[in-house]
């Protein structure tokens, strides 16, 4: 794959099934240069094989579909060009969509109600005279900000404390009937007072002061449940709960289980038979705050709280939504493990079903009121596509990276075992290149660290072998999938263990592959992988050069200056000097000798653009050859969401970097000008 090639990424949602299991629908989208934006429409996908998929919608970007549960409806969200995203509904046998909701700030996610006819949703709600709400006052023009929290902003928002995600219910008009007209003439001077938008009112539910999230009704359609940290002391920790408000307003009441645990809460969901809540949890330790490496755990507890159920292996397990229902009393969810994402069917009784698993990525799932199952998911040569379950095996239904694999040749990684200096596995893959080699490597380092790089599709993997090197990269301790002693073994020792095994897995790689070549070797990584590539090159200095990307370089100013820095540097290093000093990349950047390009994003908020500047600054000063892209109006997500333009732009830096230190016959320097 090639750094022009990112427009043939078709990226699939999680599939939202027919209630009668003849068809499901999912969002396709993919980075476009024209509009330099992401696009995309829903795709209707029939589980009969001898039918073919369609685009059924024709928005700019089109996503989360839903139908309603009597399966008269489609719900989706739209973004025009320059817009948020809204809330629109179309009947399921097709017709023109409808708009329902105005927020200003857009839609963020939403939830059908039982009775087919309501839609709850989440919108961010700004204060009057802020992010645009009042004419003429500009960003730059607003009043100042007083703060007096430790969470007040969150990387790829901004400012949060006064734009609360709140919850909102809309009735769904009846489609079938004649849409409103705007006033004009006489009947716009006669009634002035009567506004005629064709969007119907929507009633606000909640108002605290935090984020509500996970909405989802009652079985009867009476009461929403949702998640948040309204508990007194909020600000202070990490905890977030349960809690449910009647569907038309109300206070809200937290529905707590009776193990008495401080917990972090994802995501909530009712059984379909009204008796249960399934939720997703962290332990979070006695503060509250204890999040390092914490695996989380599928529960169930009765309605109205009480005893509740752990229905997952804390250790070994490491769960997440959608949530999904699956039968009266039993939900799916995704697992990560060992470099994979897996698909498990559970029942509040207990017991586990793996439906998916091995060498894929699962994105989502859903069940219809047959039984029948579609399922989307990335593997090896696959960005994402859509499959029905039969019998255990996957049917594929689409092919939605054909183009990118008639354009591209897919390298498919080869999956590696191996072993760290003190007996301890390390998994991972490696991606090669044509040709018989010998080939210049390049170890890459994931981000997290508590996240997993996979054997599914990995664009970044697949434009430096096309560019001629081979890619290793593994899972150290540290990240996730491998159970929760795995990624706790670097709390308080970033730097020390998960060097040791990313090294190791990269000496096993050279000595089993005659195709590498262990002379020419760079290293990279973001973020955490950042943080370790930076510690890394300060105490082995085998590598030709290397690339800081938006990297946790000094757990110091980290504290102050990051939206998690209020936390996470003094759960991951400790929190004296003394501990922050034995794990900095700062503190050791003295030693380094490495040629290094660092990389970072002007709005990155999760690890703030001082910590490349400084880093590359101390690297600068002491004669190491060095240098500094910054790309403006990017976050820390620029790899993976940023715009097609810059992402295309970074390929190509990291690539002419390579072409310097590491060239190769498919990637050679620039000629001088």
């Amino acid at each position: 794959m090639k750094p022009e090639q990112l427009s043939l990424l078709n990226s699939v949602s999680a599939p939202a099934i027919h209630p009668d299991g003849t068809k499901a629908v999912v969002s396709v989208t993919r980075p476009d240069f024209d509009a330099d934006s992401y696009v995309g429409q829903l795709w209707s996908i029939p589980l009969d094989t001898t039918k073919h998929p369609r685009r059924i919608t024709r928005g700019f970007k089109d996503t989360s579909p839903a139908f309603s549960p009597d399966g008269l409806v489609l719900a989706f969200l739209r973004s025009e060009p320059d817009g948020k995203p809204q809330l629109f509904v179309v009947e399921a046998a097709g017709g023109e969509p409808q708009r329902i909701t105005d927020q200003h700030a857009g839609v963020g996610s939403f939830e059908w109600a039982p009775d087919s006819h309501r839609i709850a949703f989440a919108a961010r709600v700004p204060e009057q005279g802020r992010y645009g709400t009042v004419d003429g006052v500009t960003a730059g023009g607003e009043d100042g900000r007083l703060i007096t929290t430790n969470q007040y902003r969150a990387n790829g928002l901004g400012y949060t404390s006064d734009q609360r995600q709140q919850l909102f219910v809309v009735e769904v008009p009846e489609l079938g009937g004649e849409p409103a007209v705007a006033l004009r003439g006489r009947a716009a001077h006669e009634q002035p007072a009567r506004v005629v938008s064709g969007v119907p009112a929507a009633r606000q539910i909640t108002f605290g002061d935090a984020d509500h999230e996970s909405a989802c009704f009652s079985a009867d359609g009476s009461q929403l449940y949702f998640v948040a940290g309204l508990q007194e002391g909020h600000d202070e920790d990490l905890v977030t709960s349960i809690y449910r408000v009647d569907a038309s307003g109300g206070q809200p009441i937290a529905v707590e289980p009776s193990t008495g645990k401080l917990q972090t809460v994802a995501e909530v969901r009712t059984s379909t038979d009204g008796q249960w809540l399934f939720y997703l949890a962290q332990d979070m330790g006695e503060t509250g705050r204890d999040f390092v490496a914490r695996n989380t755990s599928l529960h169930a507890m009765p309605i109205g709280g009480g005893e509740a159920t752990r229905l997952t292996d804390v250790e070994y397990l490491d769960v997440s939504g959608p949530l999904e229902p699956s039968g009266p009393a039993s939900v799916l969810v995704l697992n990560t493990a060992l470099g994979s994402v897996e698909l498990l069917d559970v029942p509040a009784e207990g017991g586990i079903t793996p439906l998916v698993h091995g060498a894929r990525v699962v994105i989502g799932a859903t069940v219809a009121a047959n039984g029948e199952i579609a399922v989307s998911y990335s593997d090896a040569t696959t960005v994402g596509d859509v499959a029905s379950l039969e019998r255990g095996e996957l049917r594929l239904l689409t092919d939605f990276s054909a183009g990118l694999r008639n354009n591209s040749r897919v390298s498919e990684p080869l999956d590696v075992e191996a072993t760290s200096e003190d007996g301890h596995p390390i998994h991972g893959w490696l991606v090669l290149p044509d040709g018989p080699g010998p080939h210049p490597v390049l170890l890459n380092i994931h981000g997290g660290p508590f996240a997993q790089y996979t054997g599914a599709y990995f664009d970044e993997a697949q434009v430096y072998a096309a560019a001629g090197y081979a890619v290793v990269m593994c899972n150290p301790r540290g990240s996730s999938g491998y159970g929760q002693a795995h990624g706790r073994a670097i709390k308080q020792r970033m730097g020390t263990v998960d060097m040791r095994d990313v090294l190791a897995f990269l000496d096993s790689a050279l000595a089993a592959v005659d195709a590498l070549d262990e002379d020419r070797v760079g290293i990279m990584g973001g973020s955490y992988g950042g943080y370790l590539t930076a510690w890394t090159i300060a105490h082995d200095h085998r590598f030709k050069a290397s690339i800081v990307e938006r990297g946790f370089l000094d757990p110091v100013s980290f504290t102050g200056s990051s939206d998690i820095g209020w936390f996470f540097g003094g759960e991951y290093t400790g929190g004296t000097p003394e501990q922050m000093a034995a794990q900095s990349p700062m503190a050791v950047a003295g030693a380094v000798t490495t040629p290094t390009l660092v990389v970072h994003s002007e709005n990155d908020l999760r690890c703030p653009i001082e910590q490349g500047q400084r880093y590359y600054s101390q690297l600068k000063s002491q004669g190491v050859e060095t240098a500094l892209l910054v790309f403006p109006g990017e976050d820390h997500e620029l790899s993976r969401s940023g715009t097609p333009h810059h992402r295309r732009q970074r390929f190509e830096h990291i690539l002419r970097w390579w072409a310097k230190f590491l060239p190769t016959a498919s990637n050679q320097p620039d000629a001088p000008k």
